[in-house]
């Protein structure tokens, strides 16, 4: 079979990630008899130097065209002081809306070879831990009415929208649901209905669908507690569901718990099988170019795209169970090195893991 991927390698560490990512899944090729197509496209910091645009229109038709979209970081501190619609990350709020992306995966898997790695007691994290985050993409308050005005007492003010619509919540919810049916069928819903009119209309919503899917256990948590049950109680979850900000901050919760975010993918899908795939990490630029970066979580969105865009399950299954044996091995870069293992670089992780494939 032929794929066509669009490649977003962005900012800082992104080019190195994404190389690794490309050289596993040409590998994934040579070995079940696909041909992974590439054509690069420009989004990000490095888009603004060369177009004055964070998301070039040329990108938006080429992503649109492609099979898949595999981004490696955007951001940096060289552009922190442009308006908000230039910064980077308006390039990627950008493509999420023009691809119809809106449902974020983000699954927070502990390895067993990284225990030692997770900041959380043995105690308390055990052996694995595995949660999948379902975060709603296109809505909420990144997408809300926002603005500068001048208060009531002369002095200037700032206001973000939070809103929600019941087709956006239940779309989501739908997404949480059928994957809990096939992992361990419990839904956690996350939201702050004591005091957001949008949380309450998100509840209602949710606990509607909930009657579509008899065989799942629905709960709720507030934001505030499911933040604090992450770190004292996480292997209560299976899948969480939540809005965009809330996902946002709680899905980095969780990756911390795994003990790095660097071991953490994402995928962003849409209601057909056009994805975006890309790690839950940043752009690192202390480190870019020094080959320090981990691309396991490149690595591991590549096999996300296998699985959710092309329908490859064994080959998506090849992939994790390569990263797993390298860690396994003994092999860490340096953000998730302990004592006794062997640390490496960048593009020496990515040639293990094809090399294991």
């Amino acid at each position: 079979m032929e794929f066509n991927i669009a490649v977003m390698p962005g900012d800082g560490i992104g080019p190195e990630i994404v190389d690794q990512a490309k050289i596993v899944l040409d590998k994934i090729g040579s070995k079940y008899g696909h041909v992974f197509n590439y054509e690069e496209v420009l989004m990000g910091g490095v888009a603004y130097d060369k177009t004055g645009v964070p998301l070039p229109q040329e990108t938006i038709d080429i992503c649109k065209k492609s099979d898949s979209v595999l981004l490696g970081a955007v951001g940096g501190y060289e552009w922190d002081n442009l308006p908000g619609e230039l910064r980077p990350e308006a390039g990627l709020l950008g493509i999420r809306k023009e691809l119809g992306l809106f449902a974020n995966l983000r699954p927070a898997l502990l390895y067993k070879a990284l225990k030692d790695a997770s900041p959380l007691k043995p105690e308390i994290i055990g052996d694995s831990l595995d949660i999948c985050i379902v975060r709603e993409l296109t809505g909420g308050i990144y997408f809300g009415d926002r603005g500068r005005l001048t208060n009531e007492a002369g002095e200037e003010a700032a206001y973000d929208t939070e809103k929600y619509s019941v087709s956006e919540v239940e779309r989501i919810a739908r997404v949480a649901f059928e994957i809990a049916r096939k992992r361990n069928k419990l839904v956690t819903s996350i939201d702050k209905m004591n005091v957001l009119e949008s949380s309450r209309l998100w509840r209602e919503v949710v606990v509607r669908v909930a009657a579509d899917y008899p065989d799942v256990e629905l709960k709720h948590l507030l934001v505030d507690n499911a933040a604090m049950q992450l770190v004292v109680n996480p292997k209560q979850f299976d899948v969480i569901v939540t809005s965009n900000m809330f996902g946002d901050i709680l899905s980095d919760e969780a990756s911390m718990l795994t003990g790095s975010i660097g071991m953490l993918p994402s995928a962003s899908l849409s209601d057909g099988k056009l994805g975006l795939y890309e790690p839950s990490h940043g752009s690192a630029p202390d480190i870019a170019g020094q080959d320090k970066a981990n691309p396991l979580a490149t690595i591991l969105s590549a096999a996300m795209m296998l699985r959710y865009s092309f329908d490859l399950e064994e080959e998506a299954s090849a992939i994790e169970a390569a990263v797993e044996k390298v860690l396994d091995e003994g092999y860490r870069t340096g953000d998730i090195a302990s004592k006794g293992t062997k640390i490496v670089g960048c593009a020496k992780m990515g040639e293990l893991v094809a090399e294991r494939v």
